[in-house]
């Protein structure tokens, strides 16, 4: 058989009744999650990290959180996701009564919100007492000064129980910031941010969980059995939406294993599997039960696959095999690597891919700066 890369083709043109506007790019990332763009930032390290997760799933793509780092600060990056736009804040951060500033200024450096609710013990569930903010303190010397001193004590609040349009109204109504739902007890069991409504403006496109209406965010992990831990963690404390099962070689017992232990422990959660370029070695996972398949092996920008081992494929040829393959079990492909113009986007998504996935087109923007 012949290969052929994305630069061996080119698209023939035909006739245009339509506007750009009339154009709809929704698209499946896996069987059950849909994205309003078909673009996917890579979990590499120098690419995506929670800014980038964030912008991409602002415009209706998704980000996913590389693995390059401890589970602890990888499971931060994907609460930061979790907690940039919501419907109702499920896990607020909540201060207590008895902390001071300075403590107030060290959970505003670290998360970047600018003010919060104080209930009795500092967690959520206990009586609300008042609220904080940067206002209330922003003139204080005294960083030992405690909360309970300077925060507002009058607020407006909603009763647990009312829908996300009647929080929303009496947010907008009262021209508050930040609306908290309590119980009939007075105790904090939500909150409401006035941000996300401006967001769900702005960004109408924005992928989202439609149970939480949080933003949608991926993480990888490798094929090590320790990652197992791993997986269990970012799945039950970060709500991540997607596990990204990363190795350059799919096709191998120990993805496969990866992906069956986390179909049966975590049967709604959604498993990306790969890289695969034949449809051999889609079928293997395929049957072990991914709900979507990356495709490409040797061809993106640091990749040395093709170089070191001479195993590979080229990319458009593998996007078309194995996408016409995958497509009689409804698992839909990313296309991985090799993108280095947006003609090659084009060219994926016509050979069959439903997704492109992109690291060097992103490396290098605002977003992709990681912090070391």
């Amino acid at each position: 058989e012949y290969g052929y890369t994305y630069d061996d083709m080119i698209l023939l043109p035909r006739y245009i009744d339509f506007s750009s506007k009339d154009i709809n790019l929704k698209t499946k990332l896996t069987k059950k999650i849909s994205l309003n763009i078909p673009i996917v930032s890579s979990p590499m390290d120098t690419v995506t990290e929670s800014k980038m997760a964030i912008g991409i799933a602002l415009e209706g793509g998704i980000g996913i959180i590389h693995s390059n780092k401890s589970i602890d600060e990888q499971l931060k990056e994907v609460q930061t996701v979790k907690r940039y736009n919501n419907g109702f804040i499920l896990n607020p951060v909540v201060v207590s009564k008895d902390s001071t500033i300075e403590e107030i200024e060290n959970i505003q450096d670290e998360y970047g919100f600018s003010g919060f609710p104080v209930t009795e013990n500092g967690k959520i569930g206990s009586k609300l007492v008042g609220f904080v903010s940067a206002r209330d303190f922003d003139f204080i010397q005294n960083k030992s000064e405690i909360v309970e001193n300077i925060m507002t004590t009058e607020l407006i609040t909603a009763k647990e129980g009312c829908s996300l349009k009647e929080a929303y109204h009496i947010l907008t109504e009262n021209k508050v910031s930040r609306l908290p739902i309590i119980n009939e007890n007075g105790e904090l069991i939500s909150l409401i941010s006035r941000k996300d409504l401006r967001i769900n403006k702005d960004y109408p496109l924005a992928s989202k969980n439609n149970e939480t209406n949080q933003l949608l965010v991926g993480a990888a992990i490798s094929t090590h059995n320790s990652d197992k831990e791993k997986a269990d963690i970012l799945v039950s404390q970060g709500n991540a939406d997607i596990i990204v099962v990363d190795s350059s070689q799919g096709n191998s017992l120990f993805q496969i294993e990866m992906v069956k232990y986390l179909k049966e422990k975590y049967p709604q959660l959604e498993v990306i599997g790969g890289n695969v370029v034949t449809k051999e070695q889609a079928d293997n996972l395929i049957q072990a039960g991914v709900d979507g398949l990356r495709v490409g092996m040797g061809i993106g920008s640091i990749c040395t696959t093709q170089n070191m081992c001479g195993v590979g494929r080229s990319q458009a040829s593998a996007i078309y095999n194995v996408a016409k393959y995958a497509r009689n079990f409804n698992v839909p492909i990313i296309a991985d690597g090799g993108v280095s113009n947006s003609g090659h986007i084009v060219k994926a998504l016509s050979l069959g891919a439903s997704c492109v996935m992109l690291g060097s087109l992103l490396a290098g923007t605002d977003l992709s700066l990681i912090h070391i």
